[in-house]
């Protein structure tokens, strides 16, 4: 079954199409085309509260070419979903307003709760075999996601309002690390033991250059390794020498600064990077709806 997730991040947005499977029990996530707009809403939030005109016109404009895409491509559902920028923006229900009544396409706000339980939802069988605690890192452009599990089961999760976009424009807290690291200071007996799993456009970057990427894995000095190699240069001079997009250029160095400190405040050697995230954990859930609708649809014909 094909499915349509849309993104609007803190950085860029994107519009994922993607195939489901369900194969002996195992839902299988096949992407089939991701298009992705670097609008850089948090550019705007983070520093005046609110989206201005000229980027307002253009996620705008976005939408309404990705719902043409959308009416071309013919899934069997659909979702849109906007996190820290949208969410923090004092003018996002006129901009919302715009959007519906252009595109007929409805947003919805997530949280940051909300949004760290879409990522495990597609990151649950990563360590199924440790007895070990998992921590889930998810680094954007506004906020980061934690979240601690054991096995399937949920220990802690915390949003932080500490993203690329924020730190690279010095627009955070500045005693969020300490919050950070207090929260991970609960679970201080596991330092040195707990597993790491990474989520987002910049980490998978990091793995791709810099680790084993045949198994998904990037340890803490490959990582020290490629951050300190890239931020020997500017962002023109990352795009020029690794080809990055000029919005990943910018926001690579302050992506690896936050999985660093992390890594290195719970002794962290590596770190897992299964190059699936929050937009997979949204088709997942549009496919979960279909089955849910499709049994009750037999349920009910059985009566």
């Amino acid at each position: 079954m094909l499915y349509a997730a849309i993104d609007i991040g803190s950085n860029a947005v994107r519009l994922l199409f993607a195939n489901v499977f369900d194969k002996q029990g195992i839902t299988r996530i096949e992407k089939a085309s991701l298009i992705r707009i670097p609008l850089q809403l948090g550019k705007d939030v983070f520093k005046i509260n609110k989206i201005n005109s000229s980027r307002a016109k253009n996620l705008i404009n976005t939408m309404k070419a990705f719902k043409l895409l959308i009416d071309v491509y013919k899934p069997v559902d659909f979702i849109v979903c906007a996190t820290a920028a949208m969410r923090e923006a004092e003018n996002n229900a006129d901009i919302m307003r715009k959007i519906k009544a252009e595109t007929g396409m409805n947003i919805h706000l997530i949280d940051g709760s909300l949004e760290a339980k879409i990522i495990r939802s597609v990151n649950t069988s990563s360590f199924l075999n440790s007895d070990n605690l998992n921590l889930l890192i998810d680094v954007g452009g506004g906020s980061t996601e934690l979240s601690l599990e054991k096995g399937n089961s949920l220990i802690d999760s915390q949003s932080f309002k500490l993203g690329t976009i924020r730190l690279l424009n010095n627009e955070f807290k500045k005693e969020i690390w300490g919050e950070i690291n207090k929260w991970l200071d609960q679970y201080k007996d596991d330092f040195g033991k707990i597993n790491c799993l990474g989520t987002g456009g910049n980490i998978n970057k990091y793995a791709k250059l810099y680790g084993q990427y045949d198994i998904k894995t990037l340890s803490f000095e490959q990582l020290k390794k490629g951050y300190n190699e890239l931020r020997q240069y500017n962002s023109k001079e990352r795009t020029e020498i690794y080809g990055f997009r000029p919005d990943r250029a910018d926001v690579i160095i302050p992506a690896g600064k936050i999985y660093l400190e992390i890594m290195k405040h719970i002794q962290a050697s590596s770190i897992f990077v299964p190059r699936i995230g929050f937009v997979d954990g949204l088709i997942l859930g549009l496919h979960e709806k279909t089955i849910l609708k499709t049994k009750m649809k037999i349920n009910k014909s059985k009566i």
